[in-house]
């Protein structure tokens, strides 16, 4: 079902359907997460991200020509990164 996301994006698909089968994770929830994954990755600098699990966040500083991105962590720490290892974070 979701083979045409990058390896790192369905297995975190698969976490979240497994999640909702096991009953510890709502409809809504499910469903956000999805569309979130699904997005394709047009970063551009001052954009806010997180990684995929969300252990990470931090500010998009550059896109390289290859496509990976330049990103500060909140800590401080520069990060180089593919654009599918990371989500736009949503406005509050």
């Amino acid at each position: 079902m979701f083979i045409e996301f990058p390896l790192g994006r369905r297995r975190e698909a698969a976490s979240l359907a497994a999640h909702y089968v096991a009953g510890v994770l709502d409809y809504q929830s499910l469903e956000s997460g999805l569309t979130a994954l699904a997005k394709l990755a047009d970063f551009q600098p001052g954009d806010r991200v997180k990684t995929l699990r969300g252990s990470m966040h931090g500010t998009i500083v550059c896109v390289l020509e290859d496509g990976r991105v330049v990103w500060r962590a909140d800590s401080g720490t520069e990060l180089t990164a593919l654009p599918e290892s990371l989500i736009r974070e949503q406005k509050r």
